[in-house]
């Protein structure tokens, strides 16, 4: 059981950072410039993905927290690891909502000032970022 926690311990991270990576900052600045994908059609989409990359999200920070406990991981291992998983529950449970109720308005067709809550986002996906290759340095033989 050790050992196959300490191969997620390694493995995990970069897992995570390959998802953060491809979604946040390839598919999402992406899908909006390609052709025929409307506003409404790509909050949609942007919703679904970010709620699903949210949950898989999660599952990954659970899989490595325990992980982390079966190995008896370092400090820096945990620290880094604390650092992810806090990022991930600001995210969900204070920048998304503000995102989806923004997202709700613009889709029953209101006009309005433009959300920071995106910058907010980008900015803790950059922090996240950070972490999870400070984890994967950190928890690596």
């Amino acid at each position: 059981m050790t050992s196959l926690a300490q191969h997620l311990l390694w493995f995990l991270p970069m897992l995570w950072l390959g998802m953060v990576l491809a979604i946040s900052f390839l598919e999402t600045p992406l899908k909006f410039r390609a052709p025929g994908v409307t506003l409404a059609l790509g909050l949609g989409i942007g919703r679904l993905v970010f709620k699903a990359l949210n949950i898989v999200e999660c599952v990954l920070a659970v899989l490595l927290l325990i992980s982390a406990a079966i190995v008896g991981a370092s400090g820096a291992t945990w620290g880094w690891l604390l650092g992810a998983a806090v990022v991930l529950v600001i995210q969900v449970a204070a920048v998304r909502p503000p995102l989806t109720r923004r997202s709700n308005r613009v889709l029953a067709g209101a006009e309005g000032p433009r959300s920071t809550a995106h910058y907010w986002y980008i900015g803790f996906e950059l922090l996240k970022i950070v972490a999870l290759i400070g984890l994967a340095i950190a928890a690596a033989p």
